[in-house]
């Protein structure tokens, strides 16, 4: 797994909010087969490098789950379809300035004991979280773990029959949550510096159209024949960059931005030399499916 190009800023504390759609690019809705019934949890790793340290391997640990509750009769997904794919985590108030990987996870169970098939679910998403909280992540050891590695096919989790009269208590698999706390007197005894900013990941001042992980530039200024073209190519070339990695999203801004490369072209065959005309046109963005929901099951009520 490797890293994308942009990173998230976040506050702290903040609300994540995470979507899972039926179709990448929203052209539909839905958000997960009602029947694909399992728990979810949300995991985090710290690191120093986005671009150069592995997601895969040590660090990670767990700081929200949600299984299966026998008083209602509901796992998690049931709630997550009532939220139209919506799923809330606050990032705990003891998490240090820096830089992280966040990765939510649904594990389907429908088919893991009459087929030895859970079927995982999940996306990582990469923050950069502003806090005036300073210093070493310190998780207790029992806490960490290694994705991918934490679980196998006889974790209990995962051979848990879902269609039994009389569910049992569901083990929900990995470790258990740690929310990590202000330390006062640990933080007190860092030395005032300046807090630490984000430097990498940023999305360019100069970008004038977003698509997931592609940035467009304004095509250089020309005034002659010659320029036309060579800016109309930049244009196109550009558009062409944009397609494989828009594939998630879809590619309604890749085509945005390559009507624009076609009325430069259009200009240019007209004998119109000088230009180029401005891009005005704005991303366009998936709506919201609903209401962004609080989080539910408030493991930080839990450890508190």
């Amino acid at each position: 797994m490797q890293a994308v190009s942009f990173i998230c800023p976040a506050n702290k504390g903040s609300l994540l909010t995470f979507e899972w759609r039926q179709w990448p690019d929203a052209q539909a809705p839905g958000s997960i087969d009602p029947g694909h019934l399992g728990p979810c949890a949300v995991y985090i790793k710290k690191v120093d490098d986005m671009f150069t340290e592995s997601a895969a391997g040590d660090g990670w640990f767990k700081i929200w789950e949600d299984g299966y509750n026998p008083v209602t009769k509901e796992w998690c997904v049931d709630r997550l379809v009532e939220n139209n794919g919506l799923l809330s985590v606050n990032l705990p108030q003891g998490l240090p300035s820096g830089y992280y990987i966040v990765r939510p996870e649904i594990v389907a169970l429908h088919w893991a004991v009459h087929r030895d098939d859970p079927q995982y679910f999940l996306g990582c998403a990469q923050i950069f979280l502003n806090s005036d909280v300073q210093g070493p992540l310190d998780v207790p050891e029992e806490h960490l773990t290694s994705i991918p590695g934490y679980v196998d096919l006889s974790t209990p989790g995962l051979k848990y029959d879902i269609y039994q009269n009389d569910l049992p208590p569901y083990p929900i698999p990995g470790p258990k949550v740690y929310i990590p706390k202000v330390d006062k007197e640990k933080t007190a005894e860092i030395p005032t510096s300046e807090p630490m900013l984000q430097s990498a990941g940023v999305i360019p001042e100069d970008c004038v159209l977003k698509s997931a992980n592609w940035c467009a530039k304004a095509v250089s200024p020309y005034s002659t024949q010659d320029e036309c073209w060579t800016g109309v190519r930049a244009c196109f070339a550009q558009s062409e960059e944009c397609r494989p990695s828009a594939q998630t999203v879809g590619q309604a801004n890749c085509d945005r931005w390559s009507d624009y490369c076609e009325k430069l072209n259009k200009l240019c065959e007209d004998g119109e030399f000088v230009g180029p005309i401005e891009f005005t046109e704005k991303e366009i963005e998936a709506p919201v499916p609903g209401e962004i929901p609080a989080m539910w099951n408030d493991v930080f009520e839990q450890k508190d």
